[in-house]
């Protein structure tokens, strides 16, 4: 057993919040160089003592194999958000939440996408993709539809943002004339967003809303706690995220790549993999160990954060050979079989249930997409840095154009 490399620091002077939220990947990379490489350190984040988890190695011991042993904030900002719900709850209370739930994310899939997007103008590919992720998920758990309650869709669209901005805002609650807290708006428009929820559950019995109702689960606020966790904007953004990534990756010259897709629609899943692997979505998470225990052969005390960085890890030499270049066909030959490693959604027990309905819904927007569209980056040179907090995405929105493909190129790809 090793002591953790690098230093925890003190109470409040040694915090280093402020460096890690403002460039995650800066400062995960800055102390691994310090470290010669080494891809578990400590810092201090949040005012406790922190380790870092950057190897697929620590990664599946985290998230999997002690899973038990590292457990959620009960603290966390999400808590006060969104109440006790399977993000949010540990031990036995999360996994009935689970088993519960998990009916619910599984069987049929999603219909084909409609076109969403038009060609008359280059678009800003992210607010597009924000946009129909935002339709899925009113849609899918509310059963509010943008063309049969534009009011309703809109209003609940607005709300979801400003309960998501305070989400990611200092939690102060402040009211004075004329002015609000960005949290203190947050938690008006969560009161707003459960009055609507409330009614959905009461009213409407059909879809995930209607069969949500007869679920066995722990109380009675617990099923529109759940609700307004799963409309919350941060699944939109999500989605906009690998969208986004996605069409980025397949612009220009790759768009041979998008060819071999049509011709092998297995091949597109092998795609979504690297997109998912070299820009996901969510920076990573965090957990505090429940007893002091070891990550990857470094002891690590009872309280410690222990927050894993998916850049990072999906970045690991030890398992992704050329780890910064653009490979699918990885995931047919050397990593064949390892998409387990990959913790864009979380892995283990408590993995996003979600996942596989967000795969569903990626695969047939981009397949729709592929199907329908040429697009290529519209000016050709933008500046795609990306910022990761609180999703990833280019800092600069880029804008793509999208060609709409005559008939019978579309007729030729669907049959090819």
């Amino acid at each position: 057993m090793s002591k953790l490399p690098g230093s925890a620091g003190f109470t409040v002077l040694g915090d280093k919040s402020l460096e890690f939220y403002r460039d995650p990947v800066s400062f995960y990379r800055q102390r691994m160089d310090k470290h010669r490489g080494g891809r578990v350190f400590q810092s201090r984040v949040l005012n406790r003592a922190t380790v870092f988890v950057c190897s697929v190695r620590g990664a599946r011991e985290l998230l999997c194999e002690k899973s038990n042993i590292f457990q959620k904030d009960p603290t966390d900002l999400m808590t006060n958000m969104y109440g006790d719900t399977i993000v949010t709850t540990n031990g036995e209370e999360a996994s009935l939440l689970r088993l519960s739930f998990s009916s619910l994310f599984t069987g049929s899939s999603l219909e084909s996408m409609k076109a969403y997007i038009t060609s008359d103008h280059p678009k800003c590919a992210y607010s597009v993709f924000k946009s129909l992720g935002t339709q899925l998920v009113l849609g899918l758990f509310l059963n509010i539809h943008l063309d049969e309650h534009p009011e309703l869709f809109h209003e609940i669209s607005q709300l979801c943002t400003q309960h998501w901005h305070g989400l990611i805002s200092a939690p102060i609650n402040v009211k004075v004339s004329m002015w609000s807290s960005g949290f203190s708006v947050a938690l008006e428009a969560r009161e707003k967003l459960m009055a609507i929820i409330k009614d959905k559950l009461q009213n409407d019995k059909n879809g995930f809303v209607g069969t949500l109702g007869t679920l066995p689960l722990p109380d009675s606020s617990s099923a529109s706690q759940h609700l307004l966790l799963f409309i919350s904007a941060l699944i939109p953004k999500a989605l906009a995220s690998l969208l986004t990534s996605f069409t980025l990756a397949l612009s220009g010259n790759e768009q041979v790549i998008a060819k071999h897709t049509l011709q092998d629609p297995d091949y597109l899943h092998l795609v979504l993999l690297e997109v998912q692997r070299l820009w996901p979505p969510f920076i990573g998470g965090r957990r505090i160990a429940s007893e002091d225990c070891t990550i990857a052969g470094f002891h690590v005390p009872k309280d410690y954060g222990a927050i894993y960085i998916s850049h990072a890890v999906h970045r690991d030499p030890e398992v992704f050979q050329q780890p910064d270049s653009f490979l699918p066909e990885r995931w047919r030959e050397r990593n064949a079989g390892q998409e387990h490693f990959l913790c864009s959604f979380g892995n283990g027990p408590r993995s996003c249930i979600g996942a596989k309905l967000t795969d569903v819904f990626l695969k047939e927007a981009c397949m729709y997409l592929l199907k329908h569209y040429n697009w290529c980056m519209d000016p050709p040179t933008q500046d795609l840095q990306y910022k990761w907090l609180p999703v990833s995405r280019p800092a600069n929105r880029p804008t793509l154009s999208f060609s709409r493909l005559d008939k019978s190129e579309s007729d030729s790809s669907s049959t090819s």
